[in-house]
């Protein structure tokens, strides 16, 4: 005679207190990180006018906050409605980096600065968007 049992791997649930904990920890880092590299732009003669308008270095932060804090949003809604919210966070996140770095492109500055925001942009994803989706289930 022969038993058959089934096995299942258990369902990985993220808990929201280390989503969000690790969501606020990684907006921190990005929103120190993003003026310390438009410093340091400003600093090897990068200009930051937009249009003949400075942007305020500490306008970085503030910025990166706040997207970052609907990252942090997504990702929760993301936990709770999708199998797999890993998966559905990065391919998002991707999407819409990509689609932050537009309004860079076809803004009036010069060639420099167009590079500068868009590194900033970049940098904050490469610091958010990991640290949240090791959060989220696979």
């Amino acid at each position: 005679m022969s038993a058959t049992y089934a096995t299942t791997a258990p369902r990985t649930r993220t808990s929201i207190g280390s989503l969000v904990g690790t969501g606020f920890a990684a907006t921190a880092l990005a929103s120190v990180a993003t003026p310390v590299v438009a410093a340091a732009g400003l600093a090897a003669g990068i200009s930051l006018d937009i249009a003949g308008a400075p942007i305020p270095v500490p306008g970085f932060a503030t910025l990166t906050a706040v997207f970052s804090l609907v990252g942090v949003v997504l990702a929760v809604v993301l936990s709770r409605t999708v199998r797999r919210p890993r998966t559905v966070f990065v391919r998002t996140t991707v999407v819409l980096t990509a689609l932050s770095l537009v309004p860079d492109v076809i803004v009036d500055a010069a060639p420099a600065t167009k590079a500068l925001l868009m590194l900033t942009h970049l940098v904050a994803a490469a610091i958010v968007v990991p640290m949240v989706a090791r959060r989220l289930a696979a």
